[in-house]
């Protein structure tokens, strides 16, 4: 970290959800619908990934290993692409080759190898071409071993996760990892605060953790995250993000789930420690270590399938000791708190069509340093984002694997790095960045 530049982009990205929402995962596997010989609305509300059903979760904590005897090669392919319209022109264009306003892009073109391999290995594996930042990245990994006991007559799924994002093992649509939107384009803006558990140390980490699913109800797990070589992650096509972890960094998760015929609920906690090197710059001793402790919910009406109602909702309170940060001149105050909270209800009819709506809001303690760029010195932004959307397939895919979606979302910002008006000190109010998003996204 040599230069101001460098600070600048460091700072942000220590606190930046920037990153988290343009990886934000928006996966249906066409290959497991083969292997498992069930239809994709079977694992998926809506017929399209990522939003589970109950026989989802349990085809994911059982390791992706159900088979239906087929022969089906493991590989999936997935394109998304997507027009964004914005209230304002941007102040620069989102990335290089695109304008202000008005782009239309390939957000992003994935490669999957996904499957089990006998009855206690199995794998979701995702490498990414960014089709904004022209580049090629492993994206989502989730590599498990399981098995299965009774222990004082009780069913017990065991399981251990090799993965490289806190959360993406996770088999509910509550946390970060898998929740609304489950699709997004890094063509829309966004607010640069978010917490680190939200997609933060995406694909710059490895992890493993080990979970037991007790008469798949109760679920516990427990792991420890860490930073691989640059070496690594160069090799990956990646880097280590806002920071290498010092050490390593604990992970927590529990959840309770219980099934009424054709409804489901569950609510859950989970906690994630990291200390980081900011900018992996080692000259200070000190790190800026993370406790990002939350609690979640949904609840699920599956009826028939011909209307299922499903209502998601996750508060996250990340405390931040900077004490890294304080000393290279990244932030103001030794500690910091951000808090986010965020709840999204969907329908959807026949898993043809859907809609969705989510009211999002995060907000925090100021710092003149940390939040320099906000006209408040504050992280809050917020508003609602929503969605309809079709898959025309979602019951029958021809082929027996192939998908489409087709959607529109649009983006009210009430609040936006701080403020409603004004919010950059430029002139530049929140509603500026409401943004209205066409998409289309492919699965084979």
């Amino acid at each position: 970290m040599t230069s101001t530049t460098n600070r600048k982009f460091i700072k942000l990205y220590t606190v930046a959800a920037v990153a988290a929402i343009a990886a934000t995962p928006a996966h249906a596997v066409p290959a497991f619908a083969v292997k498992t010989g069930q239809p994709c609305s079977a694992c998926h509300v809506g017929g399209f990934g990522p939003q589970l059903t109950p026989f989802g979760r349990a085809f994911k904590m059982g390791g992706y290993t159900m088979d239906a005897g087929t022969d089906a090669f493991p590989i999936s392919a997935m394109a998304e692409a997507s027009f964004v319209h914005t209230e304002k022109d941007q102040a620069s264009p989102p990335a290089d080759h695109y304008s202000v306003n008005d782009n239309t892009s390939l957000d992003q073109a994935s490669l999957f190898l996904a499957g089990g391999y006998g009855d206690h290995v199995g794998v979701f594996s995702q490498w990414t071409y960014d089709g904004i930042g022209r580049s090629f990245s492993w994206d989502n990994l989730d590599f498990r071993v399981v098995d299965r006991a009774t222990l004082a007559g009780s069913d017990v799924q065991f399981g251990l996760s090799i993965n490289n994002n806190p959360g993406v093992e996770d088999a509910w649509n509550t946390l970060p990892a898998w929740g609304y939107p489950y699709a997004a384009s890094a063509m829309a803006p966004a607010p640069a605060a978010g917490t680190i558990f939200d997609g933060g140390l995406a694909q710059s980490v490895l992890g493993a953790t080990a979970y037991a699913w007790i008469d798949q109800s109760i679920y516990a797990e427990a792991g420890m995250y860490w930073t691989p070589s640059s070496g690594f992650l160069s090799a990956m096509g990646t880097d280590f993000g806002p920071g290498p972890i010092s050490g390593v960094a604990p992970y927590v998760r529990v959840a309770y789930q219980k099934d009424f015929g054709d409804q489901n609920f569950e609510i859950g906690g989970f906690g994630f420690f990291p200390a980081l090197h900011p900018g992996g710059d080692t000259t200070t001793p000190n790190t800026d270590s993370y406790s990002d402790v939350g609690i979640d919910g949904s609840y699920q009406f599956m009826g028939d399938g011909s209307n299922i109602y499903t209502v998601n909702a996750r508060y996250t309170n990340e405390h931040q000791h900077l004490g890294a940060s304080q000393v290279l001149g990244l932030s103001t105050n030794t500690s910091d708190t951000l808090e986010d909270f965020r709840v999204d209800g969907s329908y959807y009819w026949h898993n043809l069509i859907g809609a969705t709506v989510q009211w999002f809001d995060t907000w925090g303690s100021a710092d003149t340093t940390l939040y320099g760029g906000n006209s408040t010195f504050k992280p809050d932004s917020s508003g609602v984002m929503f969605q309809i959307d079709g898959t025309p397939w979602g019951n029958d895919p021809p082929f027996g694997r192939f998908g489409m979606r087709v959607g529109l979302q649009y983006t009210m910002y009430s609040k936006f790095d701080g403020a409603s008006t004004n919010y950059d000190g430029l002139g530049h109010n929140a509603s500026d960045n409401n943004t209205l998003r066409i998409f289309t996204w492919f699965a084979l």
